[in-house]
Parts: structure tokens; C-alpha cells; sequence
């Protein structure tokens, strides 16, 4: 009797009980990815895409009819909207910057100085993320405006008609607001940067003698940096757009991006305008947002 020698068959994927293969084809493949991925395009060219898309024609169509440059010409032309953009930029850096400073000895306390509620204090800033700007706005209106707690007390304590605290509705104030909001946004990447820090390099470092500023200096600093860098950088964007913040405080004189584009559309009637404002205020946001990306990525945030 012959035995006869029976070869396996290959087994390209996974069989069913009554044949075939579960798995697609090769050619089945980019089909199945197009028809998951068109649902969710669709919606961002619906409800994204074609909106910007209108506001983006709407700046080449002066009030004039036909399409050309002149709404370019004429705000670009305008004492309003340099100043606008240079209150803008300069109002955002500095606000960056604050919080840069603020946020990182901010953290350097919760981190590394051990104090009743230290955790507490980490949990509230992630809460204090949600919180919306003009929230923040409103708490400093309540103690620092013409009516406020800090000047009632001096009026109270002196007799005088009027508080020295008048410093909110200029831009200083708002300044302060932004400040004030956008710290915790420097802060919480900080924390998660010195959580993987090597406490046995500080441990070190103190045991030869070294001082708290040179160890900041020369060993928590440079790990904090691309933290820092991320962080910045998400809150200059943020300070960018900013407009409740802006417009809560009441400060005389401070137009930011955002609110030209409010006082074109709602003030002025002028969608043309409003519309270029718009569009430059968008392509500067979409320029930072990328150098946050690139940033973030570098820090492997």
C-alpha cells in the first residue's frame, strides 16, 4: 500500500467556516480606507472647509461688486488695522512671555518645594484649564475694577472719591488677564516634565553643595526648555485669538485683531473688511499653530 504524501496549502489569511477569507484583498484595501475616511471629510469640508472658503471670497468682493484687491488695499491702507495688528502681536508676546516666567516658578514650587496640598494644587490647575477666559476676566473686574473690592477698601480706609486701581481697562489690564488665564497652559507640560526628571541628579548636585539657583540653572532648566518651548508657543496662539478677555475688560483704546473683525462685521457693516482682517488673522494663527507643531514634536510633547 502507497502512502501518499499530501502538501499543506498556504494559508493567505484567515479561513471561514464555509470558505473564503476575512480579510480584503490587496485591492480591496484603499477602497475600504476611502470609504472610512470619506464620512469625517465630508463633514470638515461642510462645516469647516466651506465657510472659510466663503469668508476667504468674500475679501476679494468689495461693496462694489466684481472681484479684485481693493478690500486688501483698504484695510491694509487703514491706521486701524496697524494698530490693531501691532496691539495684537505685541500684546500676545508679552502675555507669552509672562506666562513663561510665572508658569515656570510656578511649577518649580509644586514640583520641588514640599508643602500641605502640593497635589491639590496640581489638580486645581488641570481644572482651571476648562474654565473660560472671560470668567477670569470677570473675578478681576471684582476686585481690581473702578468698583471692586481693592479700590472700596482704599475709598473705605481714606476717604477718597475713587480707588488708585483704575489699571483694567487699559492694556495693562488686559495683560494681566491673559496672564493671569493662560499660565496654567505653561504650568501643566512643566509638571509632566519634571515628573520624569532624575531626582538622583538633584540629590547629587546638593550633596556637593551646589546652590537651589545653580541647580534650576544648569539642571532642571535645560530639561524644562522644550516643555517651556511648547508650552510658549500653544499660548501665543492662544493669545493671538484672544477676544473675551479683550472685550470683558472694557479697555479704552484696545483693538486686537479679533475685536477689528467684530467692529467691521457687527459695528461698521464692512464683511468685506471684516473679511480680510479675518483671513490675515487666520493665516498669522495657522503659521504659529505650525511652529507649535514643530516645536512639540521636537519636545516630544
Amino acid at each position: 500500500m502507497t502512502d501518499v504524501m499530501h502538501k499543506p496549502r498556504a494559508v493567505t489569511g484567515r479561513s471561514r467556516p464555509g470558505g473564503g477569507s476575512r480579510e480584503p484583498s490587496t485591492a480591496q484595501r484603499p477602497f475600504r480606507a476611502l470609504v472610512w475616511a470619506l464620512p469625517p471629510v465630508v463633514l470638515l469640508a461642510v462645516f469647516f472647509l466651506y465657510p472659510l472658503a466663503l469668508v476667504v471670497q468674500q475679501s476679494f468682493q468689495p461693496d462694489t461688486g466684481g472681484t479684485s484687491l481693493e478690500p486688501y488695499a483698504d484695510v491694509f491702507a487703514s491706521y486701524a488695522f496697524r494698530e490693531a495688528l501691532w496691539t495684537t502681536v505685541w500684546l500676545a508676546v508679552a502675555a507669552t512671555a509672562g506666562c513663561l516666567v510665572l508658569g515656570f516658578v510656578l511649577a518649580l514650587v509644586i514640583a520641588f518645594v514640599p508643602f500641605p496640598g502640593a497635589k491639590a494644587v496640581a489638580r486645581f490647575i488641570d481644572v482651571f484649564l476648562s474654565f473660560p477666559s472671560f470668567l477670569i476676566t470677570l473675578a478681576l473686574l471684582f476686585i481690581y475694577g473702578t468698583v471692586g473690592m481693592a479700590n472700596g477698601l482704599w475709598t473705605d480706609a481714606t476717604g477718597a472719591a475713587e480707588g488708585p486701581f483704575q489699571f483694567l481697562t487699559t492694556p495693562w489690564g488686559v495683560l494681566l488677564a491673559e496672564i493671569t488665564y493662560f499660565t496654567p497652559f505653561v504650568v501643566r507640560p512643566l509638571l509632566a516634565a519634571f515628573s520624569q526628571l532624575d531626582t538622583a541628579q538633584l540629590e547629587a548636585a546638593s550633596s556637593l553643595g551646589a546652590r537651589a539657583p545653580r541647580i534650576v540653572r544648569q539642571i532642571i532648566l535645560p530639561e524644562a526648555l522644550p516643555a517651556l518651548a511648547a508650552g510658549g508657543s500653544l499660548v501665543l496662539v492662544l493669545c493671538l485669538n484672544e477676544f473675551g478677555i479683550v472685550l470683558f475688560t472694557g479697555a479704552k483704546g484696545v483693538t486686537t485683531l479679533p475685536t477689528l473683525v467684530y467692529g467691521k462685521a457687527m459695528l461698521e457693516s464692512d464683511y468685506p473688511g471684516a473679511c480680510v482682517v479675518a483671513v490675515v488673522n487666520v493665516l498669522i494663527s495657522v503659521g504659529l499653530y505650525g511652529l507649535y507643531r514643530v516645536v512639540s514634536r521636537r519636545a516630544g510633547a
